[in-house]
């Protein structure tokens, strides 16, 4: 018995295509076009992204080193999109309170991101938050990174940071320190130099920079151990100890940092940009291409130069693994220090 479906004599109008053979060609057809279907789809989004503005959230407050920086960002972004990013100040939460929000309840459609800061990564330690930091965010680039320094008013009684522990061995708690909250890496930095040389100052913890740096010039509190110090340094109005930072400064020679002074202390918090988990890849593009432009634009890098900062730019790679790093490093900083929230 011959099989039919593999004579050539039967098809209709004389073709050789047989009945399998057309099947084959059918579905590989099919195929191509759904291939082809998925690909303009992906491209019309593209081209079609954005078409009305973009919320980029700067999780502290107005005013503040992250807010002038990020709105100047923004600013630069909104000519290359073609459309304003505008940002959104909403703290809380030592910073991380809104890009968890944003993560949970934000449409995947890049029209709703975040600024994330390292304390991203400590905070599930600290606490439990409905949020994971390596699964729930679309990671688009990394832009810079803060300068921590230990800052005081310049007439403040101590010339080096050796004075400053001197006297606060000498003076258990009497000392205050103002950070951006509980558990940030200032915080951290400072614990963990009082726990080498037995200082001990007073948190008291703050939503952000604006807010922490009047409280110094203002004679509130006595140490600040983080970022935002720029400004006021510049117009003498505080007087740097020592820098968190791997290496000097070039706008502050004569400074020297933790690291040689003998403690084994060197921050560089990284400041990322990121959406809601399941973004478009063809959307997260068109936005990294613009905000990569941005970042290295002059405008804004004369901004970041007013705070001592510089671009470091991170692809999502990059970010990854950064994330992956910084949260197992966070996990045992929260533990060694006992900075969990009581449960």
């Amino acid at each position: 018995m011959t099989d039919r479906t593999t004579r050539d004599d039967d098809a209709p109008g004389g073709s050789t295509a047989t009945p399998a053979s057309g099947r084959r060609s059918f579905l590989a057809a099919a195929a191509g076009a759904a291939v082809l279907t998925s690909t303009l789809t992906g491209t019309a989004r593209a081209q079609a992204f954005p078409n009305r503005p973009i919320t980029l959230i700067v999780p502290f407050p107005a005013g503040g080193v992250t807010d002038i920086q990020f709105r100047a960002f923004a600013q630069v972004a909104s000519k290359e999109l073609g459309q304003p990013v505008v940002v959104s100040n909403r703290p809380g939460a030592t910073g991380t309170l809104a890009p968890g929000q944003m993560a949970l309840t934000a449409p995947a459609d890049g029209y709703t991101l975040s600024v994330v800061s390292s304390g991203q990564f400590r905070m599930p330690h600290v606490s439990k938050v409905p949020w994971d930091p390596l699964r729930d965010f679309t990671w688009i680039l990394g832009v810079t990174a803060y300068t921590f320094g230990v800052a005081v008013r310049t007439d403040a009684p101590w010339k080096t940071f050796a004075d400053l522990v001197a006297d606060a061995k000498a003076n258990p708690g009497k000392f205050t320190m103002g950070t951006s909250g509980r558990g940030n890496v200032g915080h951290v930095a400072m614990e963990k130099i009082g726990k080498a040389t037995g200082m001990q100052m007073t948190l008291v913890p703050f939503k952000g920079a604006a807010e922490f740096m009047a409280a110094l010039v203002g004679g509130h509190i006595d140490v600040v151990p983080d970022g935002g110090w720029g400004a006021m340094a510049r117009a003498g109005r505080v007087r740097l100890l020592a820098m968190m930072t791997p290496n000097r400064l070039p706008s502050w020679p004569d400074v020297p940092t933790l690291k040689e002074l003998g403690y084994d202390v060197s921050i560089l918090p990284m400041l990322l940009v990121a959406g809601p988990k399941g973004m478009d890849p063809a959307v997260v593009k068109t936005l990294h291409d613009a905000f990569r432009k941005a970042a290295f634009d002059p405008s804004f890098q004369k901004v970041l130069d007013n705070d001592n900062q510089t671009t470091i730019y991170m692809d999502a790679e990059q970010i990854r693994k950064y994330a992956a790093e910084q949260f197992e490093e966070q996990r045992k900083v929260v533990v060694e220090y006992g900075l969990a929230a009581p449960q």
